[in-house]
């Protein structure tokens, strides 16, 4: 009789599916709110059950809870997961990190989340397996991915913030993004407050009240100097003067793209052996150093009929579109030779030499210097690192689910860039914004500078490897000393290795490519919309195989995370000394030789309120986000395929490989270079 007892009771008890859930870390992750969970099988789901554990405090920041869910139907085989939240006493947004589904059978599935579930939405789960669309059999799969996308494409709205720009995201504020593409705390985000911290820090606000006021000399900016405790910014402010280190920045400094290989003089740009004979060194003739490939050349020409700063009408500003000769010696090192502040040659417009008077050499170079400035804040930094990587960013979330491999891959690398771009455009390059203070393409000069770089940029500029080759700067041999290049080679290369690896796991071959209508939906809206269709741009419609996929996401990739490390992060420790990189001129570039003094060059220099603006801005600027993740670092685990994992493991391998060959470099130099060093690269734009 007891047996008998037995089989009944085993035979009647419901199946069970225990549910473990996990909150994440950040503030105000965990939440007081309902939170209801369904299991939807092949065969069936579960009915909505409330996760609620008595006197006990469910779903705390940082909580990893476990719920036994009791079944009365064979669910089959577990797909999706789904997760909603009522108000408790008003809405309390929740940070999931994961849930974990063990089958009565034991079988364990992972369903990955790390999204905010907000207001009383529905969040729904695919478990963590990495699918293709022409992969997903099952009704159920089909129709979640279609609904996913097409809810997406009603959040994530193209817009246009201004002509001729790559387009943004629909939303005027950080306020009005949706909540898991927000920064955790918008307070860290703010620029104005940054700004104002940034200036108390480093004590320049005793300055501010004599906003308009010129400096006395050269030494004077020691005052905003004095307190700065960095190795190259103080090397900056001992050498700024010599010509080596003005040479050096175009290779090392924060703008390391502007200087290629001269391969004939301009004929706007008449420079004669006669002019330069003092400076070279081989006894070789000017067209002789030419063909020998000695000769480099910087050219500003896109800072032509750019419209200076004029929203303060006390204080005039003027910018130039300069040309600058660079010369390799037998020392290797690159020196400046002659200077024009114009694309037009002519009486009005002298070529400055090292052999003119000081004051006057020193003001071109400053010339030089001030537009390379304002062309590497607008074009090299803004529109070629943040906004085409908020233009991926809105396309991956338009055309890719988050079950897609892509997205997986992608996520962590544009991770806060579009809440970064959208703070940026409340406060920074807005009209009135910050940006207006100290730089003199503010007032609207850095709209026009996008919109005619934009006619200029083209999809091979941002392939790293093709772009140092069309400068003519690939040659090791020839420049030995170019970190940027070397450094950055290697850095492609590790990334393309990974995302080969990754590929190869999901695509089995060409065709797999071309038949994934989401990852072809997702570069053609990158051109179509992201780039409206701007045929000199050329960027592709579609990717025909494994190869030209790998590249495309090895360029977002890249961009991302080892691009906008090597233009952002070294801003303070050359932009900090403000004869060495100013932000503005407050002279018009001279037109005649002999005619300058030191008093006219500080006259020239941003006067005391814009340098403590500019310093403010280029600390502010350089500084690494609370909790950055660094190039390689995944803590949100969207994979969950054993061979992905393995992939990660090599590239953290290799990345660890070259941050202990950088350091090992950069031993013992005075200018060290260490912004591509993997562990110094924040995996995406967030700054």
């Amino acid at each position: 009789m007891v047996e008998t007892q037995k089989l009944v009771f085993y035979v009647t008890r419901m199946p069970s599916y225990t549910v473990t859930i996990a909150t994440g870390s950040q503030w105000f992750a965990g939440t007081d709110d309902y939170i209801y969970l369904t299991l939807v099988g092949t065969e069936c789901c579960s009915e909505k059950t409330l996760l609620d554990k008595p006197l006990y405090n469910d779903f705390e920041r940082r909580a990893v809870n476990s719920y036994d869910i009791q079944v009365t139907e064979k669910l089959g085989d577990i797909e999706i997961v789904k997760i909603e939240k009522k108000k408790y006493w008003m809405h309390d947004n929740w940070y999931c990190k994961y849930i974990t589904v063990t089958t009565p059978h034991g079988e364990y599935i992972e369903f990955p989340c790390f999204r905010w579930v907000v207001d009383d939405k529905e969040v729904i789960l695919r478990n963590g397996k990495a699918r293709l669309p022409q992969h997903d059999k099952t009704r159920l799969g089909k129709q979640h991915r279609r609904e996913e996308l097409e809810n997406k494409q009603k959040t994530f709205r193209w817009k246009e913030w201004h002509p001729g720009f790559p387009m943004s995201i629909d939303a005027k504020t950080h306020k009005e993004l949706p909540r898991d593409i927000q920064f955790d705390s918008e307070k860290g985000v703010d620029f104005a407050l940054n700004y104002s911290k940034a200036i108390e820090n480093l004590y320049v606000n005793q300055f501010m009240h004599m906003f308009q006021s010129s400096w006395g000399d050269f030494a004077d900016f020691e005052r905003i100097f004095i307190r700065i405790k960095n190795t190259i910014s103080e090397y900056v402010m001992q050498h700024w003067k010599e010509d080596f280190m003005f040479g050096y920045q175009f290779l090392n400094g924060c703008n390391p793209v502007m200087i290629q290989k001269c391969r004939e003089i301009p004929e706007k740009f008449p420079v004669t052996h006669e002019m330069v004979k003092d400076c070279l060194e081989r006894d070789l003739t000017l067209e002789d150093e030419l063909k020998a490939g000695n000769l480099f050349i910087a050219d500003y020409e896109v800072m032509e009929d750019i419209t200076p700063n004029a929203t303060d009408p006390c204080t005039l500003q003027y910018l130039a579109a300069p040309i600058c000769l660079l010369y390799k010696n037998s020392q290797d090192k690159i020196l400046p030779i002659a200077i024009q502040l114009s694309q037009t040659p002519g009486e009005d417009s002298p070529i400055f030499l090292p052999s003119d008077d000081e004051c006057d050499w020193l003001l071109a170079k400053s010339w030089v210097k001030s537009s390379d400035f304002n062309v590497h804040q607008t074009v090299t930094h803004l529109l070629k690192t943040h906004l085409i990587s908020e233009v991926f960013a809105i396309a991956m979330f338009r055309q890719l689910p988050a079950v897609h491999p892509v997205y997986k891959l992608l996520i962590p690398h544009i991770r806060f860039t579009i809440a970064i771009n959208t703070k940026a455009r409340e406060q920074l390059i807005c009209e009135c914004g910050l940006f207006d203070k100290a730089n003199v393409t503010g007032g609207g000069g850095h709209v026009e500078l996008v919109q005619k770089a934009m006619k200029t940029f083209t999809y091979k500029s941002l392939c790293f490897p093709e772009s140092i080759k069309a400068r003519g700067m690939d040659s090791k041999e020839e420049i030995p000393y170019y970190y940027y290049r070397d450094d950055g080679i290697r850095v492609w290369e590790i990334i393309k290795s990974f995302v080969d690896d990754i590929v190869h796991i999901y695509y089995d071959g060409d065709k797999t490519v071309l038949e994934d209508e989401e990852i072809q939906a997702f570069v053609k809206d990158v051109c179509s919309f992201g780039m409206q269709d701007f045929d000199y741009c050329e960027f592709p419609k579609s990717v025909q195989n494994r190869e030209q996929l790998v590249e495309y996401l090895t360029v977002i990739i890249f961009t991302a995370s080892a691009q906008h490390a090597a233009v952002n992060f070294g801003q303070y420790d050359w932009c900090s000394w403000i004869p060495n990189s100013p932000s503005t001129m407050r002279k018009p570039p001279p037109t005649k030789k002999g005619e300058v003094d030191v008093a006219y060059i500080m006259n020239s220099l941003p006067d005391r309120g814009r340098s403590c603006w500019h310093l403010g801005a280029v600390w502010a600027l350089s500084q690494f986000q609370d909790n950055e993740l660094f190039l390689g670092t995944y803590p949100d685990e969207h994979f969950i395929e054993k061979p992905v994992k393995k992939a990660m493991e090599t590239f953290q391998g290799k990345l660890d490989e070259l941050s202990k060959a950088i350091k090992n470099r950069n031993e013992g130099k005075n200018l060290p270079y260490y912004y591509l060093s993997p562990d110094r690269i924040p995996n995406s734009v967030a700054v």
